[in-house]
C-alpha cells in the first residue's frame, strides 16, 4: 500500500466539501497526482469503510 497516496486521499476525503472523485483530487493537487494513479491506487486494493476510520481514527483522538 502506498501510505503517501493514503495519507492525501484520506486528507481529501475528510475535508472535502464537494464530490470525492479522483478527478477533483487531480485538480485539487495542481494536477501533480494524475486521475488515473488515483483510480489505480484505489483498485489494487480491497478498501473498507474501517480502513479509513484506523487511519483517520488518530485525528479524531486529540479533539
Amino acid at each position: 500500500m502506498n501510505k503517501n497516496m493514503l495519507d492525501i486521499y484520506t486528507d481529501f476525503l475528510i475535508c472535502s466539501t464537494s464530490y470525492t472523485i479522483a478527478t477533483v483530487l487531480s485538480c485539487a493537487t495542481g494536477n501533480a497526482i494524475s486521475h488515473d494513479s488515483v483510480t489505480r491506487f484505489l483498485s489494487a486494493e480491497d478498501f473498507a469503510p474501517s480502513d479509513l476510520w484506523q487511519f483517520a481514527k488518530p485525528c479524531f483522538t486529540n479533539c
